[in-house]
This record gives structure tokens, sequence and C-alpha cells, in this order.
């Protein structure tokens, strides 16, 4: 793997980077404070930047990004706003990428153009009673002629609210377990789709999760994605993408909690001496750096990985594993640098602490990567785990 970013990733860092502190940072707060979608900041990023179709083919209007230039701009969203960075990554990830790879050639032409440019994607997979275990799902769709009819309630729903086409997963067939799972494309404003208030959360507040119910929600045949029956072949593929993304997202919240606590080391003063001279400061600071370059190689080589078409699912559960856990770790120890005034929301740390947490929960708790990884690796070394 070559650890050097190409001058098309670097321009792009630098473009993100650049447009992220200097047009969506002041907005941050606002939206924060009132637990509001950031709607317009969206669209803008789609219009100003094209990110609303990150891997979206360019003959649908998209701007085709390869996965490692992907996590790179989930990263720097990641370092100045992580509920932006996540309703970007779940609009890329496991909305358009699903019609992508999956959809019909109707379906990509009704829907990749709209979601380049105007419209929010979101993913419905998880219910009450089923989250780490899908198979566990109760929500069902029948067949009825030409349509099917969906019932039941689904869970944690990110971007579900502002979401104009969301993937719903459901069951087709309740007796056959993950085999009976089957996806469909909803559109919002469906009859018998009811979009519950969003969850109040400890972090990444202007991402909004809601409860979706489906009471006799007819839609046609055509809005099935892929065939009856593949919906958890699906659902999986792109959540070993969807990890990456979050594993980036946790390595943008680390980078910034570290470029903050580097900063306030060197401004503040205590005995006559800047809190960086002291090694007990200077150990934390070397701990945190080490954990946010660590997690960035792992992310960035399971999204090399995917690039070069090799299985990634064991480096993808690596990546979203650590660099979740580095985030919070490194948030923490922000906290402490900062002392007194890191417990403040003046100061930001706080906040990531906050925002760090949920990314050792969604896409797959902590541990179920454990889980991944472990029979991914003995299965490797013949213990047909």
């Amino acid at each position: 793997m070559d650890f050097d970013l190409t001058e098309e990733q670097r321009l792009l860092k630098r473009t993100v980077r650049e447009y992220a502190d200097s047009e969506i940072a002041p907005q941050v707060a606002r939206y924060e404070d009132a637990s509001e979608f950031p709607r317009p900041v969206v669209m803008a990023l789609w219009k100003d930047l094209g990110l609303g179709g990150m891997y979206c083919p360019e003959e649908y209007g998209g701007i085709d990004l390869d996965p490692v230039s992907y996590a790179i701009v989930v990263e720097e969203l990641g370092r100045v706003w992580p509920s932006l960075c996540i309703i970007v990554s779940v609009h890329n990830s496991v909305g358009v990428q699903l019609i992508a790879e999956h959809g019909s050639p109707e379906q990509k032409t009704k829907y990749l153009p709209r979601l380049n440019t105007d419209w929010v994607a979101a993913f419905s997979l998880s219910e009450a009673g089923a989250g780490s275990d899908v198979g566990a799902m109760r929500a069902t769709a029948v067949r009825d002629g030409d349509h099917y009819v969906l019932n039941g309630e689904k869970n944690w729903v990110t971007n579900g609210q502002n979401a104009d086409l969301t993937v719903i997963f459901v069951k087709t067939d309740s007796q056959a377990g993950n085999r009976g799972i089957t996806a469909f494309l909803v559109e919002k404003g469906t009859p018998g789709l009811t979009v519950g208030r969003p969850e109040r959360k400890m972090g990444i507040k202007a991402s909004e999760a809601v409860v979706l119910s489906l009471s006799d929600c007819r839609v046609p045949a055509a809005s099935r994605l892929g065939k009856e029956g593949q919906g958890f072949k699906i659902a999986m593929a792109e959540l070993d993408g969807g990890r990456i993304g979050v594993g980036a997202q946790a390595v943008g919240i680390a980078e910034a909690a570290l470029e903050r606590s580097i900063r306030y080391a060197r401004e503040r003063q205590a005995f006559g001496r800047t809190i960086g001279e002291f090694q007990a400061i200077q150990w934390m600071l070397a701990d945190m750096a080490t954990r946010v370059e660590a997690a960035r190689h792992l992310v960035y080589r399971a999204a090399w990985l995917r690039r070069a078409g090799k299985p990634y699912t064991r480096e993808a559960s690596m990546a979203k594993l650590y660099a979740s856990e580095a985030a919070t770790f490194v948030s923490h120890r922000a906290i402490q640098i900062h002392g007194g005034y890191g417990y403040t929301v003046d100061y930001k740390v706080e906040q990531y602490y906050r925002d760090a947490r949920v990314t050792e929960i969604y896409e797959g708790t902590s541990e179920i990567q454990r889980l991944v990884i472990a029979r991914k690796w003995l299965a490797e070394h013949g213990y047909g785990a």
C-alpha cells in the first residue's frame, strides 16, 4: 500500500478542509444547540462540492470517488462537525451507493440525479428488538399484485425525518431468518409511512434518529431493491463500507480534539510555564497523537483494500473498532488537558467527547466488531469459526 496521497486526494482534502473551516464551522453551534437538522448546510454541500454523489457514477451526475478519497472527505467533515459528517456518510454509503450498486436501471435514473442535487437519503435496518441481531426483525412486506404492503416499526433511522428517500429492510418471508429479508425504496410522503419525532441524544444532536412506522404502506413492486431475500446480503455488504465511514468520522473527531489540546497546551500557563512544557501533558499528547495516526492508517488501509477489490470485512471492522475507541480516548484526554474549562461548552472538547461515544455503537457496536474480527481471524487460521 502506498501511504502517500495522490495529488488529486491532497487537493480534495485541502478543498474540503478550507470549505469546512470557512463555511460550515460558523454554523455548528446554532444547529447543535437547537438539535436541528441542518438541511440548508447539506444542500450547500451537494451544490458547492458535489458531496451528495460521492459514490454515484458520473453518468448520473455524481463524482464517483474512490473509497480512500471518500474516507478523506468524511474525516475532514468529522473534524469540524460530527453531526453533519454522519448525515453525509449515511446518505452516500448506505443510500446512494446501495442504489448505484444494486438498483435497477430505472431506479438509478429516477433517484440518483435527485440524490446528487436536492434529496437526502436514509437507511432503515434496525428495530426495537433487532439491532445487532438483524434476523430478528419483525417488520414485513406482503406481495399484493403489482405492489407490496409494508407493516411494522423501524428504529434509529438516521436522516429519517428529513429523508426524501429511505432504504427500508423488512421480511418478505418471516420463516427464513436472514434469508427472508428484502430491501425497498420508499419515498417521503408515501401513504402509510409515519415518521416519529427525533430521539433526544447525548451527542451528534443535529443528526436526527427517528422511528418509522409502516401501516399498510403500499409501494410499487418496482421499488424493491434487488430480489426478494437479498436484503441481508445487500445490507451487510454496504455496512462494511459504512464502517469505514464511521471509522473516518471517528478519526476526524479525534484529530479535532488533539488539535485543540495542542493549541491549549501552548497557551495555558501554570507555575510560570505553559502546560505543554510539563511531561504529564506531553505524554498525554503523545498517546493521543499515536492513536490518531494508528486509527487513520487502519481506516485508509480498509478503504484501499476496498478500492483494490480485495476482501475488507475484517479490516473495516478493525478500523471502525479501533478508530471509535481512539476517538473516545483522545476526546477524554482532551477534556483532562483543558481541566475545568474542558467541562464547559465554550471550549468545544466536551462536545467531541459526547459525539465520539456513539461511534462505538452505530454501524455495529464494538462487541459486534470484535465478533466479526475474531471469526474472520479464526477462519483464516483453520479454526472454522
